[in-house]
């Protein structure tokens, strides 16, 4: 039985779906998971022990396990463990990224200077040294992004000189918390601040062979992400882009992979398309995030539908995927937003949402009790709401629809008094 090592934090929300896929494709699964190496299997799950931050460490340890479990294909969920999913592959001999375009995928710098280097359309973009003020020489409106967390986490437009400082003191902030530093990222410190790009977003789900890139969806974003946060709600395939630019798309995310030295393994990509053309936001050597992957669902031949999740684990394998090919019709999933900051207490009015005709499920992944935040400080979503079995069009009028019939029981935040 081929065994795929799969790298994710303890609550990577894909894990399961990954197990339930890897039974169903008679392929056996290890983790590494971000965990104290000192705690005996605390989830019971056999886990190899690592810590994203000590790279050498959790190689070492990798390697070890693969001793005695040997390892056929390499995965990483989520930003944070590229790299030592790279690593790892490379340590094992198997197919996956280069560590250093592992780096720069995951590295907003990074991955901006090569993009400009390789002629791709990138906005103009700085670094903020720690304890800095914002150079007066600016140009607005702009973008204030924390160079060591993902998603739209800690992201901030700003149109003047005072939202700007406004901007950075709040990221300043964001980033001085635990739970920020926490994660050893070593850009703790860091700020880039780019130009804002006018246009709409699309994210772009893949895969890469040998570095040839083989495409398994375009997201349209239909709301729109023009600030001052950037909440993504809704993603919708297929997109209403026409086929021309489609085309750009794919070929600006293809330029990117190839800038960045990415060869093997998932792919997701975030765009900007407007007046200047495709703007690759990032490239990420990983698949796309939280369970937005179930609204991706493929051929796999006798009737039969296959999650995106065990199409990746075929191609970690080796197995051709060539024949792959998303299910026909449109799809969607709405992450949902925190209406405001508090302790949830409950969600009410699911069964009637999920009454909304091409609704076929929804997730509430925030648990009782747990404290809420929004954007820029939150780091997650209320849940997920999915459609298909629509027209295009009344798949993200059904997503709208069902979260209109939700009520979120939020208590306010209690204020924390300073003695």
């Amino acid at each position: 039985m081929p065994r795929v090592l799969i790298l994710s934090t303890t609550t990577g929300y894909q894990l399961r779906a990954f197990g339930e896929s890897a039974e169903r494709a008679g392929i056996d699964l290890i983790f590494a998971t971000d965990r104290c190496h000192h705690l005996d299997d605390p989830w019971r799950d056999a886990a190899v022990a690592v810590r994203f931050h000590d790279e050498e460490t959790s190689l070492a340890a990798i390697v070890a396990a693969a001793r005695d479990r040997p390892i056929d294909g390499v995965l990483a969920v989520g930003d944070r463990p590229v790299v030592l999913a790279a690593r790892a592959a490379a340590a094992l001999g198997l197919a996956g990224n280069p560590p250093e375009a592992a780096r720069a995928s995951a590295h907003k710098q990074l991955a901006r200077a090569r993009f400009a280097a390789a002629g791709l359309p990138v906005p103009w973009f700085l670094e903020l040294a720690p304890g800095a003020d914002a150079d007066p020489g600016v140009r607005f409106p702009c973008v204030v992004k924390p160079l060591g967390l993902s998603g739209s986490r800690g992201v901030i437009r700003a149109d003047t000189v005072e939202d700007l400082r406004v901007a950075v003191g709040r990221v300043r902030r964001l980033l001085a918390r635990r739970d920020v530093r926490v994660a050893r990222t070593g850009l703790e410190e860091r700020i880039l601040i780019e130009g804002f790009i006018e246009g709409r977003e699309f994210a772009v789900e893949g895969v890469l062979t040998h570095g040839v890139l083989k495409i398994f969806a375009i997201f349209d974003k239909p709301d729109p992400l023009d600030g001052p946060y950037f909440e993504e709600t809704i993603y919708v395939t297929p997109s209403e882009l026409p086929a021309d630019g489609q085309a750009a798309v794919v070929a600006g995310v293809e330029r990117a992979a190839a800038a960045l030295g990415l060869t093997d393994g998932p792919l997701h990509a975030e765009c900007r398309v407007g007046p200047g053309g495709v703007f690759v936001l990032e490239a990420a050597a990983r698949p796309i995030g939280g369970l937005c992957a179930k609204a991706l669902r493929f051929d796999a031949g006798a009737g039969r539908l296959a999650p995106l999740e065990e199409v990746l684990l075929r191609h970690a394998v080796g197995s051709d995927i060539s024949a792959y090919v998303r299910e026909p019709g449109a799809a969607g999933v709405m992450m949902i937003p925190i209406p405001k900051r508090g302790r949830l207490r409950g969600v009410d009015g699911l069964s009637d949402a999920v009454q909304v005709p091409g609704i076929e499920d929804i997730r509430i992944t925030a648990k009782p009790d747990q404290m809420l935040e929004q954007l820029p400080e939150a780091g997650s979503y209320l849940g997920f709401i999915f459609a298909r079995g629509l027209p295009r069009e009344g798949v993200a009028a059904a997503l709208k629809a069902a979260h209109a019939r939700l009520r979120f029981r939020i208590d306010a935040a209690l204020p924390v008094a300073a003695f």
